[in-house]
């Protein structure tokens, strides 16, 4: 790689702001905030608004859509099922 033009790569913590979950990842952002981590360390903290805790697809709770899609939509206004 070549020097002086990468940007560096740290650990840090990301705070879920939705559910409060915590987890230690590395990555490139900044931050300056700090946490103090379970191992004692301290680490910058970066808060996101949604992560695997809180996003649908990994809790399995998925909104259900109460209008349907087009098929449901159709059938319904045509009575057939």
């Amino acid at each position: 790689m070549k020097k002086d033009i990468h940007p560096e790569y740290r650990k840090v913590v990301f705070l879920d702001t939705s559910s409060e979950y915590k987890f230690l990842s590395g990555s490139t952002r900044g931050s300056n905030e700090t946490i103090e981590w379970e191992d004692g360390n301290t680490y910058p903290l970066i808060k996101v608004e949604i992560s695997s805790d809180s996003h649908p697809f990994y809790t399995g709770k998925q909104k259900a859509d109460k209008v349907g899609g087009r098929v449901d939509r159709f059938k319904k206004k045509y009575n057939m099922k």
